[in-house]
């Protein structure tokens, strides 16, 4: 028997919805890993999980390159335990006039959006298909859904993430492994937004109450898509605030 905490990997484990994420599972039980480019940022959040008594793993990690993220899943499952959830969050937000849009910035995007996503999914699904057991999460946007100006290469990567869901859902679904892409459809409290807000309406402008996102709301939802019963399975969550339009 394996007594060990069931292990969850956060790829993109950034600031806000990353780190909530990571806290979130933590809470439920699970020993976190997770993955930023920059893996020595992670120490505060790997302290802040340890200090409340779970167990956290901080790794430096590219998602686009496809030998770091083999030797990451071999790692964690031979040296932590066998890989529970799988949640594939980098962002790759930006925002280009199509005439300003270099092929550099588009493939880029669509890298670290997108082909980051098949690599993520596909060591999850080697892992997980033979136990017959597991979730793999994908974090989507309102460019999941519809194109807007400006958004070519973020759109085109985010569309081809959400596709890439789709066929991992019906493939290992018969398998027991949950599969889902969450539509993160409004702006997320983070200070990158709240400068964005301030830039357009000008200093000292007041957000209204709940009007965006709190990191830990959305790592909730994320929590509750692990926790449903698998005759009821979810594919596709989309979170908005109350007053968002849609």
């Amino acid at each position: 028997m394996d007594d060990r905490n069931p292990v969850a990997l956060v790829v993109g484990a950034g600031d806000y919805i990353g780190s909530a994420i990571s806290r979130r599972f933590s809470a439920g039980g699970y020993t976190l890993c997770m993955g930023r480019r920059n893996g020595d940022k992670l120490k505060p959040l790997v302290d802040q999980i340890s200090a409340a008594g779970g167990i956290a793993h901080g790794f430096t990690l590219d998602a686009r390159e496809e030998q770091q993220i083999e030797d990451l899943f071999a790692k964690i499952e031979r040296e932590i335990g066998p890989l529970e959830v799988v949640v594939f969050n980098p962002g790759g937000n930006v925002s280009f006039p199509i005439r300003d849009t270099t092929s550099r910035v588009f493939r880029k995007v669509w890298e670290m959006a997108c082909y980051g996503g098949f690599l993520t999914g596909r060591e999850a699904a080697r892992y997980m298909a033979p136990r017959e057991k597991g979730s793999i999460f994908f974090t989507g946007a309102t460019a999941s859904m519809r194109g807007g100006s400006g958004f070519a290469a973020f759109a085109s990567a985010k569309f081809g993430l959400r596709a890439l869901a789709q066929s991992l859902a019906r493939e290992l679904g018969p398998l027991n492994i949950h599969v889902a892409h969450l539509v993160i459809d409004a702006g997320v409290d983070t200070a990158w937004v709240r400068g964005m807000i301030e830039e357009a309406r000008g200093p000292g402008s007041e957000i209204p109450p709940d009007t965006l996102m709190s990191p830990e709301s959305i790592a909730e939802a994320y929590w509750a898509l692990h926790s449903q019963s698998r005759d009821a399975w979810t594919f596709e969550m989309d979170l908005r605030p109350f007053a968002e339009r849609w």
